[in-house]
């Protein structure tokens, strides 16, 4: 039994990998593959490899180039770019992965080179031109600028393709034009084209007709789905806004908790010093009546002197007036006892000033003990509030000395109004003004840290059609004017 052979599929979202036989065809694999993911519109999709040559069948492989490019124009590390990238990321918070997808696309298809695939080509003259096949048909590029069209040709003006060997014809439906002819410069080049032409037509007209019984049935199961994840998102969401105020709650219920715990903590602070405060009164006031007391000691034993003096004073008097004899002695000691009871009364009086001076204070310290013990009791009654489709692969395809194919393009069963509906649409960014600011400011970001010295061509050719103006569509518009003849005498005329 032969070895089989590991084959790595990368997709939008994921890498997968599968054993094959070598006698595995290409179809095979895509069925694989798309039994693996779960994928039904098959028509849309289509394996994308390299050959040992260099050439993409379906997409030149510059995906991976390009975001490296794109790294290396703009002067930020890694972390800048990741912390840039998380904030874009945050700005959409609450959509889809699907709805995510979808905006992205319908910015990107709005970009010059997008779905547009490059062959390189000759015309009649020898002039080496490109050749881009996208979804909505044919268009002419200037060898040195691939991001304007010079000429283009619809899906609906074509009727037959073909070519002979290196020779690529092309028959408009407009019997009065002639055959658009170019040259390949490789006969594999020109099986590649021929088969894109006829993918991309094929889609082109699937997506212009009424829809088929399947893709009616697909699309009401993806509109079954798309409610359900939007119900399931809307519990979600609701869920998560109920955490979020359980959160918020707690938060605020810790908070007045610390606050509460702080009004404590400066309470209790409070109350020591008031406390202290009273302390130190009720000592100075034990301090005012001790000395109240003596003073009032003072004055009674200074009246009991002077009671003692009036009374000797009077036995002096009786004895004056029994002893006449003794005059002027007692005359002199009443003199004496007068004087002394003058002084005796001038002492009694300052020390009855200073007792009253004394029960002033006791007084007024009385009055500031009775306040503080008010505020106090006012402190330690402070109320406090409770916390609370694809086609088969070219793998083994080898130049041939001739060849030949041709296939017939038709438009049955699509309106003329369907044929061109393209050429009505403008951009995301006119359509959207919310997807338009936000263009413009991530742009602006970036221009910040953009290194003009890492440019490329085509950056600067997308530089001047943004300065001009000009976006796809109106290119598109513009490179389908006049009928189909006077644009293949253009083309042969480049």
């Amino acid at each position: 039994m032969p070895k089989p052979i590991n084959v790595r599929v990368t997709t939008m979202d994921a890498e997968l990998e599968f054993a094959i036989q070598p006698n595995t065809t290409g179809k095979q694999l895509f069925d694989q593959v798309v039994k693996t993911v779960g994928l039904r519109e098959v028509w849309f999709f289509g394996l994308q490899y390299v050959d040992s040559k260099g050439y993409s069948t379906w997409l030149k492989l510059n995906k991976k180039v390009s975001v490296s490019v794109f790294l290396e124009q703009h002067k930020l590390t890694k972390e800048q770019w990741e912390d840039r990238i998380q904030t874009w990321h945050e700005e959409h918070k609450g959509m889809l992965r699907e709805d995510s997808m979808m905006e992205y696309l319908k910015i990107a298809q709005d970009l010059e080179m997008y779905g547009v695939n490059y062959f390189e080509i000759k015309n009649k003259k020898g002039t080496e031109l490109w050749l881009g096949v996208d979804a909505l048909g044919l268009n002419i590029y200037e060898h040195e600028d691939k991001l304007t069209p010079k000429i283009g040709f619809p899906w609906s003006e074509i009727r037959n393709i073909s070519f002979n060997d290196k020779k690529f014809v092309i028959k408009p439906i407009d019997k009065k034009a002639p055959d658009f002819v170019f040259y390949a410069p490789r006969l594999r080049i020109n099986k590649r084209i021929l088969a894109l032409c006829m993918g991309n037509h094929e889609l082109y007209m699937r997506r212009r007709k009424p829809d088929t019984i399947e893709v009616q049935q697909m699309k009401a199961q993806a509109r079954e789905e798309k409610h359900h994840k939007q119900m399931e998102r809307a519990q979600l969401e609701n869920e998560k806004k109920k955490r979020e105020h359980a959160e918020k709650e707690k938060e605020r219920i810790e908070r007045e908790k610390d606050e509460l715990m702080d009004r404590l903590r400066q309470i209790e602070e409070q109350t020591m010093r008031a406390q202290k405060e009273l302390e130190e009164q009720t000592l100075r006031a034990l301090e005012l009546e001790q000395e109240r007391k003596r003073a009032r000691e003072e004055a009674e034993r200074l009246e009991s002197e002077r009671q003692a003096a009036e009374e000797a004073k009077a036995e002096l008097a009786r004895q004056a007036a029994d002893q006449m004899k003794n005059q002027e002695q007692l005359a002199a000691e009443l003199g004496e006892f007068t004087a002394k009871i003058a002084l005796l009364e001038d002492a009694k009086r300052k020390k009855e000033e200073e007792a009253i001076e004394w029960q002033q204070k006791a007084l007024s310290a009385q009055d500031d003990l009775e306040k503080t013990k008010e505020e106090l009791k006012t402190v330690m009654t402070v109320p406090m509030t409770p916390a609370g489709g694809s086609t088969e692969s070219e793998h083994e395809e080898q130049d041939e000395n001739h060849a030949e194919d041709a296939a017939e393009l038709s438009l049955e069963g699509v309106s003329a109004l369907d044929l061109r509906s393209e050429e009505e649409r403008v951009t995301e960014a006119q359509k959207n003004e919310r997807v338009k600011k936000q263009l413009q400011t991530l742009s602006s970001e970036l221009a910040e840290a953009r290194d003009d010295t890492m440019k490329t061509q085509n950056d600067m050719l997308h530089a001047e059609n943004v300065k001009a103006g000009r976006d796809k569509y109106k290119t598109l518009r513009q490179i389908r004017l006049g009928n189909t003849k006077q644009r293949i005498d253009e083309f042969e005329s480049m």
